[in-house]
């Protein structure tokens, strides 16, 4: 038998969720960020499933967008297949995107600083609830900036001309400022301020003693984490369905719908399987990304493609995140160009030196991420199965970091050739405009998968209890921006 303080406490919440009003809550997007909001809003205390419904409507029903044919396509498939986040078909098409393509670094020196405390926390605690470091990868680790000079690739000579001599000449590039930027810019040193350090003893599969010229560390494992974001979304997306969330996949939103007087959002119109359907919503949150401006114009979220591989090592690497500046020597196959379209296995070898800035994350499941720098050589897609993967930009990556390192290199596999858009511009949180029941949750940059959580959180807090509660929203505060 209860004694009567837990029988109070019972008869609270009860009447807590009993007075909080039905709700019919539509969220756009499967990526991160939708399927955060969707766990949060099934763990606020007001939620109730006989008196919230929640539907989250994703555009696409595949994930094979933005990977080439060759690419693996379920990477818990190499984690721990007893407890890794088991892939439901009916769940294709979340983490399409950038969630499902990214770095996965979590950090407590990311931006914006308003939420990054909280939801750095949350990463930790969602963690140690499930078991997230078998489900989806989730570590301390260190983060670190290198400097180094690359080796030639196999078929690469220093005169320059790889047996061909095409008569032109490639921009010499002096400095970082000329080369490809890495989409942790803002976090790093000028090449000059590093300082000559060897690097860590386990820091084995990089090749110090030929490559490495400059070491610094920028993260510990007491500030810096990772997760495998597509295994975190996909568990939070079953997460959330478990306490009563509906995942409609292959859903492409046309519509936010307004009551007449244009003071509320009344519906969501979207399409599936050629026909449109119309969803009663009393509150819609945007969290589509780099795909928001289609629906909310006035919200400034941008988009930019970036490739990325992943490699099989020979051997389980150390917990790090490197930032790298590589200089590339004479010979060297050139670069893609921002602003053109490559061609596989037709680069130029470089007649001047230039400086890249791949970054590179070790994964705990035997692998290596290695991304490379944003382009906008092709327009955002309508959906992410429609991402359109540049197989030459992937070859650059592979030859940088097999330049530094023989387990990324010559003894390693590559098991992925992938593209995603990230979203640019934010990110923004919270209400749009006068509009009742009109949130968005987009713009999230770089640190989407580290911010993921704390946005979720603060979303809830924003549809169940009116204002966010855990954090300031800061800068990301949309009505700064409208």
């Amino acid at each position: 038998m209860l004694s009567p303080a837990p029988v109070r406490l019972l008869s609270t919440l009860s009447k807590r969720k009993m007075s909080s009003p039905p709700k019919d809550i539509t969220i756009i997007g499967g990526g991160i960020i939708g399927c955060c909001t969707a766990y949060f809003l099934t763990r606020h205390p007001s939620y109730s499933p006989e008196t919230h419904r929640i539907t989250l409507l994703e555009a696409s029903t595949s994930n094979a967008g933005g990977r080439t044919p060759d690419s693996i396509t379920d990477p818990a498939t190499l984690a721990d297949p007893e407890t890794a986040s088991k892939r439901n078909p009916a769940h294709d098409g979340i983490a399409g995107g950038a969630s499902g393509k990214a770095g996965g670094l979590l950090a407590l020196w990311a931006f914006p600083q308003s939420i990054v405390p909280l939801s750095f926390k949350l990463h930790d605690e969602l963690a140690k609830e499930y078991g997230g470091d078998k489900r989806w990868g989730y570590r301390r680790c260190y983060a670190s900036q290198i400097d180094c000079q690359a080796r030639l690739p196999p078929g690469f000579s220093s005169n320059g001309t790889n047996g061909k001599d095409t008569g032109e000449t490639d921009p010499v590039s002096s400095g970082a400022e000329h080369g490809s930027k890495g989409l942790h810019k803002d976090h790093k040193k000028e090449i000059k301020a590093l300082q000559k350090l060897g690097a860590p003893e386990d820091l084995d599969w990089l090749d110090t003693e030929e490559a490495l010229t400059a070491y610094e560390g920028m993260g510990t494992p007491e500030n810096t984490a990772q997760v495998h974001p597509e295994l975190f979304t996909r568990s939070m997306a079953q997460l959330a369905e478990e306490k009563g969330v509906k995942i409609v996949t292959g859903a492409r939103v046309t519509s936010i719908n307004k009551t007449a007087d244009g003071k509320s959002v009344e519906s969501v119109t979207y399409e599936k399987d050629g026909k449109e359907e119309r969803l009663p919503t009393t509150d819609c949150v945007v969290a589509a990304g780099p795909w928001t401006r289609r629906l909310l114009p006035e919200i400034p979220v941008t988009a930019a493609r970036a490739h990325s591989v992943v490699i099989k090592t020979p051997k389980p690497v150390s917990a790090y995140a490197l930032f790298t500046s590589i200089m590339l020597p004479v010979g060297f196959p050139t670069p893609t160009p921002k602003d053109s379209r490559g061609a596989p296995g037709a680069q130029r070898p470089l007649r001047g030196q230039q400086i890249v800035e791949p970054e590179i994350y070790a994964r705990p499941d035997g692998t290596a991420y290695a991304c490379g720098p944003t382009d906008d050589i092709v327009e955002l897609p309508q959906t992410t199965a429609e991402v359109e993967v540049d197989v030459a930009r992937c070859e650059d990556i592979i030859y940088q970091v097999g330049g530094i390192s023989d387990d990324l290199g010559k003894d390693g596999q590559v098991l992925a050739k992938q593209a995603c858009y990230l979203p640019q511009g934010g990110p923004y949180i919270g209400p749009v405009g006068h509009t009742k029941g009109l949130v968005v949750a987009a713009g999230h940059t770089c640190w989407g998968i580290q911010n993921a959580p704390a946005t979720g959180k603060l979303v809830s807090e924003i549809i169940l209890d009116g204002k966010p509660k855990s954090a300031r929203l800061g800068g990301c505060d949309p009505s700064l921006v409208l």
